[in-house]
C-alpha cells in the first residue's frame, strides 16, 4: 500500500523523543506556580493584548518561551510519532489509523463541549491549552494500543 502522506519509519523514534519529555515538563509546569526554566528573551509578537488594545501589536516583547518551547517539542513530537509509517505498513494498519484518528477526533470535541458546557473562567482557557494535544494524545493512545492487541492475538 502506498501511504504518500506519511512520515518515514525513522522519524516515529524522533517523535517518541521529544514528545514523552515535553509532555512531562508541560505537566510539571502547568502544575507548578513557578517557572521550571528560564528562558526569557525578545520575541516578536504578532499581537500581545486585550481584545481592543492595537498598541500592543506588531512589536517585540520580552517573554519567558519555555511554555512555547515545550508546545512546539509536544506538537512536532506528536504529529511525528503519530503519522510516521509502521515497520510493515498495509492496509490493515491503515485502517486501524483511520478509526483511532476518528476516534481521537470524537472523544477529543466530546471533551470540548464538556468543557464548553460545565468549565468557565480561566480554566476554560487551561482546557484549551490541553485541547491542542489531546487528539494526538487519544490518537497515540487507540493505534498504538490495538496495534499491541492485534500483534499479541496474532502471537497467541
Amino acid at each position: 500500500m502506498k501511504t504518500r502522506f506519511l512520515f518515514p519509519y525513522r522519524y516515529k523514534i524522533l517523535g517518541w523523543i521529544l514528545l514523552v519529555p515535553s509532555v512531562i515538563l508541560g505537566v510539571l509546569a502547568i502544575l507548578s506556580d513557578v517557572a521550571l526554566f528560564e528562558l526569557d528573551t525578545s520575541v516578536f509578537a504578532l499581537y500581545d493584548g486585550g481584545i481592543f488594545d492595537t498598541a500592543k501589536a506588531f512589536r517585540l516583547i520580552e517573554n519567558n518561551i519555555f511554555d512555547e518551547v515545550i508546545a512546539i517539542a509536544a506538537i512536532v513530537g506528536g504529529v511525528l510519532a503519530a503519522f510516521s509509517r509502521e515497520k510493515n505498513e498495509d492496509e490493515y494498519i491503515a485502517q486501524i489509523r483511520l478509526e483511532s484518528l476518528l476516534w481521537a477526533t470524537y472523544i477529543n470535541y466530546g471533551f470540548l463541549l464538556f468543557s464548553v458546557v460545565f468549565i468557565y473562567g480561566i480554566a476554560f482557557y487551561q482546557v484549551l491549552l490541553l485541547n491542542m494535544l489531546t487528539v494526538l494524545l487519544i490518537f497515540l493512545i487507540r493505534f498504538n494500543f490495538i496495534l499491541y492487541c492485534s500483534t499479541k492475538a496474532s502471537y497467541a
